[in-house]
């Protein structure tokens, strides 16, 4: 028999991990015109934030609460009405790195968030 998994929700302490993370993400956010200009409401983050913490959370094995409350993540479909060219892709990006890294999580896990989180964000491009 094998060793049951842990995920990366897991190992990294769950839901409080993620929300630490993506508060450092809007704390490069807030100060961001190029970033923040693509947010319809860019007074009031707090819906973005706990919808992206909540996203995060279940796509690293955590609870389904974001796609109970929102249904499927259809990420490219959600940002398509947003103008994402290489320089939002490249400030989201930088943000997100430095949220990481501040985090210091363990190198594996790290190496899994970057990963993923330049996937996503090559993904979301819709300008070029």
């Amino acid at each position: 028999m094998s060793a049951p998994t842990t995920t990366v929700y897991e190992r990294v302490g769950g839901l409080p991990f993620f929300e630490r993370l993506v508060d450092r993400f809007y704390e490069g956010v807030e100060g961001d015109p190029v970033l923040l200009r693509l947010y319809p409401h860019p007074e009031d983050l707090a819906p973005a934030r706990r919808h992206l913490s909540l996203f995060l959370a279940q796509y690293w094995g955590g609870p389904t609460t974001y796609s109970d409350e929102r249904g499927h993540p259809r990420l490219r479909m959600r940002h398509a009405p947003f103008a994402i060219g290489p320089e939002e892709r490249d400030h989201w990006l930088g943000h997100m790195r430095a949220a990481v890294a501040s985090l210091e999580p363990e190198p594996d896990i790290r190496r899994a968030l970057e990963g993923y989180l330049e996937t996503a964000a090559e993904s979301m491009r819709n300008r070029f």
